[in-house]
């Protein structure tokens, strides 16, 4: 089976600002089955609804902060089932709502909720991982911690690939553990040199840990998919196991010299060629 594959529209965010609807196309131009959204850049969910229904992309999910959601979560989910996604995933937990952390049991319970509400419009909600829920909470990973508390009729996983590398384990071994539970799986490739991950990597999601020094910069970087360390072969193998339904692929930073969308044409022209 090959999967279809989606484009995380936070890869190219500058060009989606810049140019709503012109973006949108050009993704499906590129070759894109469809879209992830990460905020909606004050744009009707109706209208949004229209441009991908003549473009002809599917909207898959979005990725909502978990604040946002708390701050009113009928109209959010409301607007997103509109737009006609499956799925909202959960980008990050700030650090006092991680596994293990003081805030951890009431977000377990603000996800329930959630959850509840998304069952009324049809979507399904994920999480999104970094490598800092690879950190140990007692004798098992923050991650799984989540997973175990959580029953997967709550909440299933969207698996970053990149980041299950980078936080110790093997990606397609961790995809194939969550068979049945991995409905969307994101594709993102990186290079890391012998001298490991920088300390600093998340400013890209709001978590200020001070600017990366140029020896840093070189010692990590987010690349187009094949063009940097992964095994998206065995992953996209692990995949078909684990009866995931969509791939995304996403680049936070452009990288080998190129544009956001010329980095999303070499993941999605890479994927093509293995996809099958």
């Amino acid at each position: 089976m090959s999967f279809p594959v989606a484009l995380q529209l936070y890869s190219v965010r500058d060009a989606m600002a810049e140019d709503f609807a012109g973006t949108i196309k050009k993704v499906k131009e590129m070759g894109y089955d469809g879209v992830e959204f990460a905020g909606l850049f004050e744009q009707k969910p109706a209208d949004i609804k229209a441009l991908l229904a003549e473009v002809g992309l599917t909207p898959i999910s979005a990725h909502v902060a978990y604040d946002e959601l708390a701050a009113d979560p009928e109209k959010v989910i409301a607007d997103y089932a509109e737009i006609g996604c499956k799925y909202i995933a959960i980008p990050y937990a700030v650090e006092e709502r991680r596994p293990g952390a003081e805030l951890f049991d009431d977000t377990v319970e603000g996800i329930r909720k959630f959850a509840q509400i998304g069952k009324k419009y049809g979507i399904t909600f994920l999480y999104h991982n970094h490598d800092f829920e690879f950190k140990k909470v007692g004798d098992v990973y923050g991650l799984d911690l989540l997973y175990s508390t959580l029953s997967a009729d709550e909440l299933q996983t969207e698996l970053d690939t990149c980041w299950v590398n980078v936080g110790g384990e093997e990606p397609a071994a961790y995809v194939e553990k969550y068979s049945g539970r991995a409905p969307v799986v994101h594709l993102k490739d990186f290079y890391m040199s012998g001298k490991g991950k920088p300390a600093k990597l998340y400013q890209l999601i709001g978590i200020d840990d001070g600017a990366q020094d140029a020896e840093e910069e070189e010692s990590f970087g987010f690349r187009p998919c094949g063009y940097g360390v992964q095994n998206f072969p065995a992953i996209l193998e692990a995949c078909k196991k684990a009866d995931t339904s969509w791939v995304v692929v996403e680049q936070d930073q452009p990288s080998l010299g190129k544009t956001p969308v010329e980095c999303a044409q070499m993941s999605i022209d890479y994927i093509k060629e293995i996809n099958k």
